[in-house]
């Protein structure tokens, strides 16, 4: 079993913040440490070198965290074949998931909550990045399950299809693009608010346009905004057309605060996979939290 200190340098590894780490663990950023200082009097060198406001692993570092790496899998491992011989072994667990903007905001919030009040000893962190991004966390393995949005195609990682949504243009009540049916090519005139580079919203765009012999550099971008709350926020208050997952605006546009603007002949539907890296698609608990996150929206289908 790794002990405490071995999983905080784990944490502050991974993150290369002593802050974020703390935050990951839900512990103060002086016990973290505290932690790793007692790690590096039991090894007698230094874990980590200090350079300003930042840190990077030293050598005996790098080595540490590859064999704690190993070793944490081969943790993972021995649970799985404890439970399945003893049905009262449940050990304390802490899951760490990374999932992109629309996924944590709009799509997981249940599911987490339903999975905790059926596994209560365990924790779960969640990162909310881009699609881009969170690829890049799992392949650096800061975290170890993932939720994007498309295929990203990278060979030594696993997709497995969760479910789909539509990507909708939507404009501001009152806005008198709400009025009309735009054709494709209308897009070249009407001034647009889109989400960053590596959004997985804007890659469903991009694709779109391609089918129809558009390019997205050739559209009248106003702004660009990282995160759909921000862009939503935006749009509220601006003239410009936005492009939003639908299952982000669903109550601005039952409301009406919102109003979804058609486009025709220019379907844009997006599909959100879990990611894992290759070898690593039966570890528990990750599996049965991928499991019970597909049983939760089959259920709801």
């Amino acid at each position: 079993m790794l002990s405490q200190a071995h999983e905080v340098f784990l944490e502050v590894a991974k993150q290369l913040s002593f802050t974020k780490a703390g935050q990951a663990l839900f512990v103060s950023q002086s016990a973290v440490s505290k932690q790793v200082k007692a790690l590096e009097e039991h090894y007698r060198t230094g874990l980590f070198e200090r350079l300003g406001s930042s840190i990077l692993l030293t050598p005996a570092g790098q080595r540490l965290y590859q064999k704690l790496l190993q070793a944490k899998q081969l943790q993972h491992e021995l649970h799985q074949e404890m439970s399945a011989l003893s049905p009262d072994f449940a050990p304390a667990l802490h899951l760490v998931i990374g999932a992109s903007t629309t996924i944590s905001l709009y799509l997981l919030p249940p599911v987490v909550s339903a999975y905790l009040q059926r596994h209560p000893n365990r924790q779960l962190s969640l990162k909310n990045r881009n699609s881009d991004n969170i690829l890049r966390a799992l392949l650096a393995h800061e975290i170890e399950l993932g939720i994007v949005e498309g295929i990203h195609k990278v060979s030594h990682v696993t997709y497995t299809p969760l479910l789909a949504d539509d990507v909708v243009a939507v404009c501001a009540a009152g806005n008198p693009l709400g009025a009309r049916v735009l054709e494709a090519r209308d897009l070249l005139s009407v001034p647009l608010a889109l989400r960053e580079d590596g959004s997985g919203t804007l890659a469903v765009l991009e694709e779109a346009l391609s089918h129809r012999g558009l390019k997205l550099a050739a559209l009248p971008v106003r702004v660009r905004l990282g995160g759909t709350e921000a862009l939503k926020n935006f749009v509220r208050v601006d003239s410009s057309l936005a492009f939003l997952p639908r299952q982000a605006v669903v109550k601005e546009l039952a409301s009406g605060e919102l109003v979804e603007v058609k486009i025709k002949d220019m379907p844009m539907r997006r599909h959100f996979n879990f990611i894992q890296r290759k070898g690593t698609e039966n570890n528990e608990p990750y599996r049965d939290f991928l499991l019970f996150t597909k049983h939760y929206y089959a259920d709801r289908a």
